[in-house]
């Protein structure tokens, strides 16, 4: 194809000039982040990081290019860029990445409000841009900085009901602010004087909760009355109390097991300068009253009838109570959420309600979701009602479970993904707070006739609220069908902890996780959730130096039929933290973790010098790819990034390039056949593995791409392979020329294909290609074969990293013009900031129009030609 260049920024040299000149000073600083949160309160982090983006309002012609900078820290906005005991600069720091940290020598202080500013110069030093001025709030630096004690109330861990606590205590007036530092082992649902101190669900998140354990930090200011005040809380049992053996995965014999304990301290800081702390101890007054029991699988009982009015607000007589007791810390680590918190994203009405009778009513909310919903209800007093959660109907309307109980274990009062609510007689509204469900239909049965309509159930789709930074778009529908239900999936998946389902499991299977990182990171700004969850890995691991299928694990899954291709996790998620981000502190961080790994993984070589146990292209559709040949593969990948990361972080990585380069010389050894150019046993996804993981040597790459294609192309252009082929078989069809196969691959309709689940009707991806007719792994929301969505930005829209300049400083515009699709449009607003692709065929032309963002730059690949373009608007005509 030929190509002309209409470059919107400028038309002649002089010109551009003279704009540069004129606009230069309307560049701004903006997105100020430390931490990657604006405006944060629970900073705990020694030294921060902070970002910022560049903007204009003339995108059209923007040629700044960051060389230096300077941070300034102060505890009051006067003292910024002023020397005094109160404010930090740092040197003139030389880098064109707006990314910076907190180095000074003088420690922060807890609980402290610090305001921070940028300037920024070009090379010339002409052009400075200062920033505006942002502000960060420090937490509990450590845990001496604590006054409050864990508590909980005197009932053993198998008591069913759950505690309440409660504090009375009395506040000035002139109240200036006050802040709650609050942590559960599970969850807390806590009230100032009656109103919840956040919407948020299922706080904190799960740990392994004798290693360490996370707190949340919240402004209760306008919260407070002059006057008594009363903080409570009710604690749920999560993973952390998980007394009945109903699932499979052995939290009721967790080593941390016990009964649901809290730990809170709110800061109270008057006008006058007074402080006034409230914190836990053994003065708090406990209860048991309405919630009777609650199961993270199973679900929440509540009995109306036991409920204590006005418990938890002021004027109430506690004098009956007994007073709380002080208990050991769960763990020896009480550190900050930076996370997001799990949020409700959508309240969602039913779009159908079918009634069996008086005692049976199904509801279908139209989309399969993670959350639970809301009842509103009347009936006599001491009605049962219990709401069960499903996937899938019966051909009758009824509720089908057998897709998703095929692990559980029910005993009584504890049925599968069902919420219990008892009535007291009074209109009355019950939503469930300690548990979370899978689903899309929801039976509601009683025990005696109640009359239900379509209003009386809401369901709340939850997850943790990780901000939305991608958006795709195309001609063809149903590629838009996948993508949408690829991120429901996604977002389904995220409860603290990555997990593969919402229902049956819950589980953080690292596989899961490390295969869709690309998927969950071109839609979402998940760093500070993947890092949480590096640190999970951390505590994960055992004195061997394994890690378990499952982060976080009660002892589960440390077992040999898993293996290296899950255990990659540890490998691929921080250095895809990298790639996005520029940022090398998770790959610090895993670094000792990584060491001992392969220090393990070497004592359980064979003779050949490598490791072969484990499970590969798990759920593939018929052809299984040899899992020896798959293990040595990401074996080879571990020493790969392993080497790489000690290039990053000034390490000694030559013992692990060399043994890279053993490993695949050893697999190209083994498992290629240069005679025919195939892999293993000729299986679609081992081709798309060794091509992907830079295995194939180069004179044979586009042999064995071909070969992918033929095989494919005999197969009716259907895939057979599982969650590997999933992540490299489209990528290695559209980088070696067949990009064309690879799209009509992902718009195929007939099984197995993504297209076929939209095609029954599916609004989340399904856990295998064709659901077993007995039920087997028949989960129809997992995430794990979710990469096409990944795939339609990198490949259709063509948006790219640059591994040599991570985090999109540099960004790889390579998009494929696909025979079936008129246009695309996609965006991604990355650390950087906002990056557009669009195409759309005009005639016998395609015009590409492309944005980037001020301070980077890109180049356009096409057809073997390439294009740099400067930040600004760009239209390509091919």
């Amino acid at each position: 194809m030929k190509f002309q260049i209409k470059n919107e920024k400028y038309m002649l040299a002089l010109l551009g000039l003279l704009v540069w000149a004129c606009s230069s000073n309307n560049i701004d600083i903006e997105n100020m982040r430390c931490e990657y949160q604006i405006s944060p309160i629970g900073i705990d982090s020694p030294a921060p990081r902070f970002t910022w983006n560049y903007t204009t309002n003339n995108e059209d012609a923007t040629e700044f290019s960051q060389d230096s900078y300077q941070l300034y820290i102060a505890t009051r906005e006067q003292d910024l860029r002023n020397s005094s005991d109160n404010s930090w600069q740092s040197d003139t720091i030389y880098s064109d990445t707006p990314h910076a940290t907190y180095q000074g020598s003088e420690k922060l202080k807890s609980r402290t409000r610090y305001y921070w500013q940028v300037i920024a110069w070009d090379k010339t030093k002409e052009h400075k841009i200062i920033s505006p001025i942002s502000s960060f709030e420090t937490a509990q630096f450590n845990q001496s900085d604590w006054t409050g004690v864990w508590i909980t109330d005197n009932h053993d861990k198998d008591y069913t009901s759950a505690p309440m606590l409660r504090k009375s205590f009395i506040a000035q007036d002139d109240i200036q602010q006050a802040r709650l530092y609050v942590s559960a082992a599970a969850y807390y649902k806590m009230t100032l004087n009656g109103k919840s101190i956040t919407s948020s669900h299922l706080n904190p998140g799960f740990t392994h909760y004798d290693k360490r354990n996370l707190y949340n930090t919240y402004d209760v200011t306008s919260q407070l009355l002059k006057g008594e005040n009363v903080l409570s809380a009710i604690l749920g049992n999560g993973f952390y109390n998980e007394s009945a053996p109903v699932a499979t995965w052995s939290y009721e014999q967790a080593r941390w097991r016990n009964r649901p304990r809290m730990i809170c301290e709110m800061e109270i800081l008057y006008k006058n300068g007074e402080k006034q702390t409230i914190h836990s101890d053994s003065t708090w007054k406990t209860s048991t009253g309405p919630y009777i029991q609650n199961n993270i699988y199973s679900g929440d009982t509540y009995d109306a009838c036991l409920a204590i009015a006005g418990w938890d607000k002021p004027g109430f007589d506690d004098s009956k109570w007994t007073n709380a007791i002080q208990v050991a810390a769960p763990s020896p680590l009480l550190v900050s959420q930076n996370m997001p918190a799990i949020e409700t994203e959508q309240f969602i009405t039913p779009i159908n309600m079918r009634s069996f009778g008086d005692t049976v009513y199904v509801y279908d909310f139209g989309v399969n979701m993670s959350g639970v919903c809301t009842l509103s209800i009347n009936g006599k007093k001491g009605t049962k009602v219990s709401m069960q959660h499903g996937e899938l109907l019966k051909d009758n309307g009824r509720l089908e479970m057998r897709n998703l109980d095929i692990y559980y274990k029910p005993l009584p009062g504890l049925a599968f993904q069902t919420d219990t609510y008892i009535l007291d007689g009074k209109q009355g509204t019950f939503t469930p707070d300690f548990t979370y469900h899978g689903f899309q239909y929801v039976e509601v049965r009683s025990d005696r006739p109640v009359k239900l309509t379509k209003e009386s159930l809401t369901a709340q789709f939850i997850h943790t609220a990780v901000p939305p930074v991608g958006k795709f778009c195309c001609s063809n529908e149903l590629l838009n069908k996948i993508w949408k239900a690829a991120n429901q999936s996604y977002l389904s998946n995220l409860m603290s902890i990555p997990t593969d389902c919402p229902q049956r499991e819950k589980n953080g299977w690292t596989a899961d996780a490390h295969i869709t990182m690309d998927l969950g990171l071109l839609n979402f700004d998940g760093i500070t959730f993947y890092e949480k969850w590096l640190d999970d890995m951390i505590d994960n691991q055992n004195e061997e130096g394994r890690i378990s299928g499952i982060i976080p694990s009660s002892g589960w899954g440390y077992d040999d039929w898993i293996g290296p291709v899950w255990d990659a996790a540890m490998f691929i998620v921080p250095m895809a933290i990298y790639h996005y981000y520029g940022d090398t502190r998770s790959i610090e961080k895993l670094w000792p973790v990584c060491t001992k790994y392969l220090a393990y993984l070497a004592g359980r070589e064979d003779a050949e010098g490598t490791v072969t146990y484990g499970i590969g292209d798990w759920v593939f559709h018929k052809t299984q790819t040899p899992t020896e040949f798959t293990t040595t593969c990401y074996y080879y990948l571990d020493n790969l990034y392993m080497a790489k990361f000690a290039e990053l972080i000034g390490k000694d990585g030559s013992s692990y390039a060399k043994k890279a380069e053993e490993l695949k010389l050893l697999i190209n050894h083994k498992y290629f056949d240069t005679s025919k150019a195939i892999y293993a046993n000729g299986s679609q996804a081992a081709q798309g593995v060794a091509l992907y993981l830079g295995i194939v040597p180069k004179e044979y790459e586009q042999q064995v791409a071909d070969n992918l294609s033929t095989m494919i192309k005999a197969n009716k252009n259907l895939l057979d392979f599982g969650v590997l082929g999933s992540k490299t078989v489209l990528r290695m069809l559209s980088k070696y020329g067949y990009a064309d196969l690879a799209y009509q691959m992902a718009a195929q309709e007939e099984a197995p294909s993504w297209g076929n689940w939209i095609k029954q009707g599916f609004t989340t991806l399904a856990e295998t290609w064709i659901l077993s007719p007995e039920f087997r792994d028949a989960s129809v929301n997992h995430m794990f074969l979710g990469d096409i969505n990944a795939w339609m930005y990198n490949i259709l829209a063509g948006i790219n990293y640059d591994e040599q300049k991570p985090g999109f400083k540099h960004i790889l515009i390579q998009p494929h013009f696909v025979k079936g699709l008129d246009w695309v449009k996609a965006e991604y607003k990355s650390v950087n900031g906002i990056i557009r692709s669009e195409w759309e065929r005009k005639g016998e032309q395609v015009i590409l129009k492309v944005t980037i963002p001020v301070n980077t730059n890109a180049t356009v690949e096409y057809n073997g030609k390439k294009i740099d373009l400067r930040s600004g608007k760009h239209q390509l005509t091919f």
